[in-house]
């Protein structure tokens, strides 16, 4: 029975540690991606800017076409408001909060319960080329409920790797509709 008896303490204490750890550990996730576009700025700055194009080449509007969308607004200001029964897309606001044409796009999104972070579009002219970096800053413990925050911590390791591979995909999706309309 002793040995029943300790090794439930261990297991236990292990979990402790484990939650209690999950509150050191840093909270701050880094993503990003880069394709070179054979396109100039102006091309790339256009689908990337206004929400209305986002369509064409969105990773999650190819995962749920029957997303609700709803689009309000022009230039910094403008909002993306979706909802899909796909868990993959969910629901959630964007909002454009810097724009440094053709240069710069940044937005803030809103998953409501889980979350918000923000997300950016450098570009810059590499020879005939563009050069577009798409990043995503976020804080895994922002807007969790305390006794969440350990396991959001923990998924936070996990960020690169999902978004990281939407973004190629979105990434990849950009560089073919700004080429296939370039050489139109």
């Amino acid at each position: 029975m002793s040995i029943l008896v300790k090794s439930i303490g261990a297991i236990v204490a292990v979990v402790v540690l484990a939650f209690g750890a999950g509150f050191l550990l840093p909270s701050q996730v880094h993503v990003e991606r880069s394709i070179l576009v054979d396109a100039p700025l102006a091309a790339v700055f256009s689908k990337i800017s206004d929400f209305q194009q986002w369509d064409a080449w969105s990773p999650w509007a190819q995962l749920d076409p029957d997303a609700s969308m709803t689009i309000s607004g022009s230039g910094v200001g403008q909002t993306m408001s979706w909802s899909s029964e796909n868990p993959q897309v969910g629901e959630g606001t964007q909002e454009v909060v810097a724009l440094e044409s053709p240069n710069y796009l940044k937005t803030h999104l809103n998953f409501g319960h889980q979350g918000g972070a923000d997300a950016a579009f450098s570009l810059t002219p590499e020879a005939d080329a563009t050069r577009v970096l798409w990043s995503l800053d976020t804080d895994m413990r922002e807007g969790v409920p305390l006794l969440g925050q350990p396991l959001s911590t923990y998924f936070g390791f996990f960020m690169d790797s999902m978004i990281g591979t939407d973004y190629e995909t979105g990434l990849q999706n950009l560089k073919q509709v700004v080429e296939a309309q370039n050489q139109a």
